[in-house]
C-alpha cells in the first residue's frame, strides 16, 4: 500500500469495497453511537467505540459541527447532536404527517367516487405512493405503498411538479420524457402548458398517459406555508372512468385536498 493509500485510510477517506465512500460511513456510525442514554459523548469516548484513532474522529466531529450535524458543549467539550438533524427528521416527519392526517379524507374520496384514491409525494423525478384504498370495483386501479412512478406522465406528478421550482422541472425534463404508452406525452412545449394549466385550474388528468387502460386525476395538498407537499389522487379503468366521469370527481377531489391541507395548517389567501 502506498504511503497515501495509508494516509486515505487513516483519514477514513478510502473506499469501501461496495464503493461507499469510508468516510461518509464513518460519520454515520459517529453520529448512531449517540442515544437517549448517551446524549453527550467526548473524543476518547468516540474514539474508543467506534475503533478509530482519535485524531481520525476529531476530524470527523469538527466537520460535522461544521455542518451543523453535531454541537461541542462548551462546558465540558463533549459533543451532541445537532439542530440540523432536527430539521432533517422534521422533513422526514413531515411525509408522515401527511399521510396520517389525509387518511379521513381519503375514505370519504373512496365513497364518493367509487374509484381507488391515493395520496403521492415527489421524490426527485419520480412520485411515490405514501397512501392507497383501493376501489371495491372487481376491476380497479392499484397502487401499492411505496411503489415509484415518473412524474412527468401521471396526474399526480404534474400536480407537484407544477408548484415546483424552475430547477426541479428542468430536471426531470433532462432526464427524459419517454414514452410510456401511446397516450404519453413527449413533447417538452406541451409538458410545460400541461403545467401551467395545473396552476391555472388546481388538478390534472392522466388519459392513459401512465398506463394503458386507466385514467387518474389528482389535486395539490399544501402544508401551513402554502407549499405542495403531496397530491392526491382518483384513478381507475378508462372504460369505467369516462373524461365525464373524471369531471365529476373534480369537487370531491379538491374537497379532499382542502380538506388535508386544512389539517395542516393552511389557510388559502383571502
Amino acid at each position: 500500500m502506498q504511503s497515501s493509500d495509508v494516509q486515505a485510510a487513516s483519514e477514513g477517506k478510502s473506499e469501501t469495497g461496495d464503493g461507499r465512500l469510508s468516510s461518509v460511513t464513518a460519520a454515520i456510525r459517529l453520529l448512531k453511537v449517540f442515544s437517549e442514554q448517551e446524549p453527550e459523548i467526548g473524543i476518547s469516548n468516540l474514539a474508543k467505540r467506534m475503533g478509530l484513532a482519535k485524531s481520525t474522529v476529531h476530524r470527523l466531529a469538527t466537520t460535522l459541527v461544521a455542518e451543523g450535524l453535531l454541537e461541542q458543549n462548551e462546558e465540558n467539550g463533549r459533543y451532541r447532536l445537532g439542530i440540523q438533524l432536527f430539521t432533517l427528521g422534521a422533513l422526514v416527519r413531515r411525509r408522515f404527517d401527511v399521510s396520517r392526517q389525509a387518511v379521513p379524507f381519503l375514505h370519504v374520496l373512496r365513497e364518493h367516487t367509487g374509484e381507488t384514491v391515493h395520496l403521492a409525494v415527489l421524490d426527485d423525478t419520480n412520485i411515490v405512493y405514501l397512501f392507497n384504498l383501493e376501489s371495491d370495483q372487481a376491476i380497479r386501479m392499484r397502487s401499492y405503498i411505496g411503489v415509484r412512478k415518473p412524474a412527468f406522465c401521471t396526474a399526480e406528478g404534474h400536480v407537484l411538479l407544477a408548484f415546483r421550482t424552475p430547477d426541479v422541472v428542468a430536471r426531470v425534463l433532462k432526464a427524459g420524457l419517454v414514452a410510456r404508452t401511446p397516450n404519453t406525452n413527449t413533447d417538452t412545449q406541451v409538458f410545460l402548458k400541461t403545467l401551467e394549466k395545473v396552476r391555472r385550474e388546481n388538478y390534472s388528468i392522466d388519459d392513459e398517459e401512465s398506463e394503458i387502460g386507466m385514467r387518474g386525476i389528482a389535486a395539490p395538498v399544501r402544508d401551513v406555508s402554502g407549499n405542495v407537499v403531496a397530491a392526491v389522487g382518483v384513478g381507475g379503468p378508462s372504460q369505467r372512468l369516462s373524461k365525464k366521469a373524471l369531471r365529476a370527481c373534480v369537487p370531491h377531489l379538491l374537497n379532499a385536498a382542502e380538506g388535508i391541507s386544512s389539517t395542516l395548517g393552511y389557510r388559502p389567501p383571502m
